[in-house]
């Protein structure tokens, strides 16, 4: 009798215990839910700056305070980040409160020069991340490689930590992979270092190229979508420690007419759990004003280290996997060009809260948004 009844009970646990390995590792895919939006209007002002081209967002929760970066190339006001407070009524966007503005500098304690005047002497800002642990900025530059019959700038990115007056404290050591080169070698204009995002420990920063390295294969086509690079960064050395591959979605729409520009790239990322990143892909293309904008769940944990790789081409590695959360084409609402995303507070239910900014471009046509989306998980 007791040898029949182990018999029963023995595949029971072993189904529970199957089931219960199968949970951890396949965990649903949270849901973003949108709750509330709002626009800042195109002729908005702050402190004599003109309020636009929003590239990055930050939320210091102990303060309830949002950082958010301009991409201004110092052409419309020197280059900077704001402080504001969003409010948020029963989970309904009232309004967008700024609270400061300041000014970013360079390592001599400089601001950064007029991108149309003296190219070499500006910064390109795209994201922005409070650390509350050591109280400071830590904001991404994109740099730039532009070269033509009479003009040439080769110009780094970089990552730099400031104070929260913007003073300029340090940067990350950049790998060689990150320098501009005359060569069709290392980043592209226009497509180098975007999102930026601490780990849940502040312990490791990871970044990401927009589109991929000249060495590392094509832009992204209609029909395809390329490699690009996921760096992580060690806080405390400033050095590169890991480098992950990612595979780009093909280009949402063809663009009208054929042939003109159209993209896709990596516009934002956010650290969601251990080993996993939120990440923004962008899709525009010539002909249409909306973006086509995708939130993936990536995952890191069994993606080769690709940091010792001069070319992703040809390789066999392991890319970083990616489940898609949402499709903001779905909503069925004007989405703009999406640039930033950061947890925000927790909602009237307890459930997380994330919050997204587009980047309006200084642009008439274009809109600055704040979408407010419930984390369901």
């Amino acid at each position: 009798m007791r040898n029949l009844l182990l018999l029963v009970v023995l595949p029971i646990l072993l189904f529970s215990c199957s089931n219960l390995k199968q949970t951890a590792e396949n965990k649903p895919t949270p849901r973003l839910k949108l709750i509330s939006s709002v626009e800042i209007p195109f002729h908005e002002t702050f402190q004599n700056t003109k309020v636009g081209g929003l590239s990055g967002i930050d939320y210091d929760a102990k303060n309830d305070l949002y950082y958010l970066i301009s991409d201004d190339r110092s052409v419309f006001s020197d280059s900077r980040f704001y402080t504001a407070k969003i409010r948020l009524l029963e989970n309904k966007v009232e309004g967008i409160d700024f609270q400061s503005v300041s000014t970013l500098k360079n390592e001599t304690a400089k601001v950064f020069g007029n991108w149309n005047t003296t190219p070499n002497t500006s910064a390109d800002p795209e994201d922005i991340r409070f650390n509350p642990k050591t109280n400071t900025l830590v904001w991404s530059s994109e740099g730039a490689r532009v070269i033509t019959a009479d003009k040439e700038v080769l110009q780094n990115p970089s990552l730099n930590f400031m104070d929260l007056k913007g003073d300029y404290i340090g940067n990350i050591t950049l790998p060689e992979n990150l320098k501009m080169q005359k060569l069709e070698k290392g980043p592209r204009n226009n497509g180098t270092l975007e999102g930026i995002t601490f780990d849940k420990k502040y312990k490791n920063i990871y970044t990401n190229i927009e589109e991929p390295l000249f060495e590392d294969g094509n832009q992204a086509s209609t029909s395809k979508g390329g490699l690009i690079r996921l760096y992580q960064f060690n806080t405390k050395t400033k050095k590169n420690t890991a480098q992950y591959g990612y595979q780009l979605e093909p280009i949402a729409r063809e663009p009208n007419p054929k042939g003109a520009f159209a993209v896709n790239g990596v516009s934002a990322i956010q650290y969601y759990g251990k080993n996993q990143l939120l990440v923004v892909e962008r899709s525009y293309s010539t002909g249409t004003q909306a973006c086509t904008v995708k939130v993936f769940l990536c995952d890191l944990k069994k993606a080769t280290d690709v940091k010792n790789y001069s070319s992703l081409q040809n390789q066999k590695i392991e890319l970083a996997s990616k489940k898609l959360v949402l499709n903001m084409d779905d909503l069925g609402i004007f989405i703009d060009n999406i640039e930033g995303l950061t947890f925000g507070p927790k909602l009237s239910n307890g459930t997380p809260s994330i919050i997204f900014v587009s980047d309006n471009n200084f642009s008439d046509k274009q809109k600055t948004q704040f979408l407010v989306f419930e984390l369901v998980e």
